[in-house]
C-alpha cells in the first residue's frame, strides 16, 4: 500500500457515489478513531471532526484521548505532536506534505548552532515547529499561553523565542522583557495588507478588527483585540459588536458564523488579489484524503523514541504551566 502514496497522500480512487460523511462515521466506530481538526481546515472537515480547536486545545485532546487511532486534520507538526504525546497510538494524517511555512523557517541544524552561541539562554519555542526544534527547547508555548509561559521564568533568565518573530515581538511587548528572537514567520499572517484593512474599516466603520499575534506589527496596531484563534472566536461571540474584520486564516470564519449567525465576519485581505487569506498547507486536506487515510491507516506518523522523549519534555512543561495558570 505504501507504493500508492503519491505527493504525500494515498493515491487510491474514491468511489464518487460514496457518502463520505457516512463512511467516515462508520470508520470512526470500526477503528475506535478520533478526528482532530484545526480551525483552519475547510468547513466540511470541521463538521466531521470530533474536536475542532487551536494548537493548545488539540494538544490537550491528543493527550487525553482514549481512541486507538488519531486522525489529524491539520498540518504535519500537529500530527507529530499528537504522536509525541501518544507513542502507542496510531496517528495518521490525510496528507503528509501538509507542512508549515513557520516550522520550515527554523531548520534544526541552524537553530542548534544559534542556541550553542547563547548557552545562558533558555529556549521557549512556539508549538508550530518540528519535533527536532521541540527537543532543543526548554518549554513549548502556543499563542494562547505564550505570555504565561514567558512569565513563568524569572526576570533575570535570558530567553530565546523561536521560531515566530512576530509572536515573539508581541510577547516581548506584553511581558516587558527582551528576548532573542529567531527570524521566522508564517506566510499566511505575513501577507495581510494594512492598506486594504484600513479601506475595509472605512467601509465598515462599526466593525472591530481582531487579529492573531502571528501578524506583523503594523496589522496588530490596527487591532481592537489580539488573540489566539480560540480567543478570537470567544471574543466574536461575547462582544456586542455586530461586525468583525478578522486577520487570521479564513477557516476560522466557519466557526464564527456558526456560533454567531446574526453577526457579520469579513476576512482581512492579503496583499495579493485574493479576497481572503488561506493556508495552502491546511487546505491540502480533503474529505477524500481523510477517508482513505482512515481506511488504510496511512500515511502514519513515526518518530524515533529518543527524539520523541526529548520533544515530549517541553510539551509536558507547557501543559503543566497552562494547567496551573488555568488556561484552557
Amino acid at each position: 500500500m505504501e507504493k500508492n502514496l503519491k505527493d504525500g497522500w494515498l493515491d487510491i480512487p474514491v468511489d464518487p457515489t460514496l457518502d463520505l460523511f457516512e463512511e467516515i462515521a462508520k470508520l470512526k466506530l470500526e477503528k475506535n478513531a478520533i478526528i482532530l481538526a484545526h480551525y483552519y481546515q475547510d468547513a466540511d472537515i470541521q463538521e466531521i471532526a470530533d474536536y475542532t480547536g487551536d494548537s493548545l486545545g488539540l494538544s490537550r485532546k491528543a493527550e487525553q484521548t482514549k481512541a486507538d487511532m488519531i486522525v489529524f486534520a491539520g498540518v504535519h507538526f500537529m500530527a507529530e505532536t499528537a504522536k509525541i504525546l501518544n507513542p502507542n497510538k496510531k496517528v495518521v494524517i490525510p496528507d503528509v506534505l501538509a507542512g508549515c511555512s513557520l516550522s520550515d523557517s527554523c531548520p534544526p541544524s541552524l537553530f542548534k548552532k544559534f542556541k550553542e552561541k547563547n548557552p545562558e539562554h533558555k529556549v521557549v519555542s512556539y508549538i508550530n515547529c518540528s519535533a527536532e526544534i521541540k527537543a532543543l527547547s526548554d518549554v513549548i508555548c502556543t499563542s494562547s499561553n505564550a505570555v504565561s509561559i514567558v512569565n513563568s521564568f524569572s526576570k533575570d533568565q535570558p530567553l530565546i523565542f523561536a521560531p515566530d518573530k512576530n509572536l515573539g515581538h508581541y510577547v516581548s511587548k506584553k511581558t516587558g522583557r527582551e528576548m532573542l528572537l529567531w527570524d521566522g514567520a508564517c506566510m499566511v499572517h505575513e501577507i495581510f495588507s494594512q492598506e486594504k484593512i484600513i479601506k475595509l474599516k472605512h467601509r465598515y466603520p462599526a466593525a472591530k478588527i481582531i487579529a492573531h499575534p502571528e501578524c506583523e506589527e503594523d496589522i496588530l496596531e490596527l487591532a481592537d483585540m489580539i488573540g489566539s484563534t480560540t480567543e478570537l472566536l470567544k471574543y466574536s461571540q461575547q462582544d456586542t459588536s455586530q461586525e468583525f474584520i478578522v486577520a487570521t486564516e479564513s477557516g476560522i470564519l466557519h466557526q464564527m458564523i456558526k456560533n454567531s449567525p446574526h453577526k457579520t465576519f469579513i476576512p482581512a485581505p492579503p496583499t495579493n488579489n485574493c479576497a481572503c487569506n488561506e493556508c495552502p498547507h491546511m487546505k491540502r486536506n480533503t474529505l477524500e484524503k481523510i477517508y482513505t487515510c482512515m481506511k488504510y491507516e496511512i500515511p502514519a506518523i513515526e518518530i524515533e523514541e529518543e527524539l520523541r522523549i526529548a520533544a515530549k519534555k517541553p510539551i509536558d512543561r507547557m501543559l503543566e504551566i497552562s494547567n496551573r495558570a488555568g488556561i484552557q
